[in-house]
């Protein structure tokens, strides 16, 4: 709901923690937002999203809530519902938008329907990905509803065989066409899309890579590509937005054939709950579009809603 004023005047949850593979990035993005939150003048209360979650809120009666879980139940569509159900107002994207978005093989169905470029992928049993190559070497194994890079598995070139996955995987996992190239990402606001960020690790942009504080990806921002690349990166961005029928920030992924120009840009996915650390990246790109990190987290509150 935009319009909202900036002053102390009613109070908002910050919604951190939670459940998922994902709750310590989940707890530190929740503490920046709320901090910043507070400096930008609002009255917050940092909440750790636990099973009693709906009690919580009602005794609290929060005006808006900022919601800065990641993973499942936090970005899946599950708390959006619960906020909806009770009729506060929540940041970020929806209830189908979140579904949509953190189902990675129904999100490319929505991106081929639009006509973004995305890459062969097939859901595929655990037990038979672990049995046999079902997708030509190479290919990526990952979790069709995990964000953040976690339970990601590439299967090169020289692979002895088919990967051995750890217990903590779903029993159905997505198997995808490894892309070469380079990493880009690129964030989304208010229906407009910012700089483009590379990504410089010294393998896949997993997990560590997106959040060590030492050892981490060196992030290029704005990526030093050609501009018609970085133009692309900014329309598919803004593109996936719209597709998924996202609201507030979002963040979509690409890898790069730098050898075909920009016919060589894959869309990965689109994060509707992208973090918020010291170390990540839609911050970092609203910083280098004049948007300060309180400013960032007022515009994004501003936008609340629980009817869309």
């Amino acid at each position: 709901m935009a319009g909202m004023s900036s002053r102390a005047s009613h109070l908002v949850a910050v919604l951190m923690g939670g459940a998922s593979s994902e709750r310590d990035v989940s707890l530190s993005s929740g503490r920046e937002c709320a901090e910043a939150l507070r400096v930008a003048g609002f009255e917050v209360v940092e909440v750790d999203a636990g099973p009693d979650l709906a009690q919580r809120l009602a005794e609290l009666k929060p005006a808006r809530v900022f919601n800065a879980l990641h993973g499942r139940w936090g970005e899946d569509g599950c708390v959006q519902g619960l906020l909806e159900w009770l009729r506060i107002p929540y940041t970020h994207s929806g209830v189908l938008a979140s579904a949509l978005a953190m189902d990675k093989t129904r999100a490319k169905d929505a991106f081929r329907a639009a006509g973004l470029p995305v890459v062969e992928s097939v859901l595929a049993d655990k037990a038979e990905v672990m049995a046999r190559h079902v997708l030509p070497v190479p290919y990526v194994v990952k979790s069709n509803n995990e964000g953040s890079s976690v339970n990601v598995h590439i299967v090169t070139e020289g692979a002895n065989g088919p990967p051995h996955l750890p217990e903590q995987m779903p029993a159905t996992v997505m198997v995808e066409t490894y892309v070469p190239g380079r990493e880009l990402t690129c964030a989304v606001m208010d229906d407009r899309a910012f700089c483009v960020t590379e990504l410089l690790t010294d393998g896949w942009y997993d997990y560590t890579a997106k959040y060590a504080a030492v050892g981490g990806a060196k992030h290029i921002c704005p990526a030093h590509i050609p501009e018609d690349v970085a133009e692309a990166v900014r329309d598919y961005a803004l593109r996936a937005h719209r597709a998924l029928g996202c609201r507030g920030l979002s963040r979509s992924d690409f890898r790069w054939d730098d050898s075909r120009g920009a016919a060589g840009l894959v869309l990965l996915e689109t994060n509707t709950q992208p973090g918020m650390t010291p170390t990540s990246l839609a911050p970092e790109q609203a910083a280098k579009e004049g948007i300060a990190f309180p400013e960032l987290c007022r515009r994004i509150l501003e936008d609340a809603s629980c009817d869309r």
